[in-house]
């Protein structure tokens, strides 16, 4: 397309560039969502949790499972991060 293409698109600009800075924000809280050291924080605040009372077995049950199963994701996604998508 070139010169002509770009200056057709040009209107566009501030589109394109916001939808970049929505893809930099989405892909940076994905990146910390499956950061390994936030999930195991996590865990120990929902142990922490339990023990001082504030949650019953049933919600801390719960609650694990969906963190060991972001912390799994996390792990096997770092595992072939070399060589794309993991699966």
């Amino acid at each position: 397309m070139g010169l002509i293409g770009e200056v057709l698109l040009l209107p566009f600009a501030p589109v394109r560039g916001s939808l970049w800075a929505v893809g930099q924000v989405l892909a940076e809280a994905e990146r910390q969502y499956y950061d390994p050291a936030a999930i195991q924080a996590e865990l120990a605040r929902l142990e922490q949790r339990l023990e001082a009372g504030e949650i019953d077995d049933d919600e801390f049950d719960s609650q694990e499972d969906e963190l060991l199963d972001r912390l799994e994701i996390s792990l096997r996604g770092s595992a072939g991060s070399g060589t794309g998508t993991a699966g």
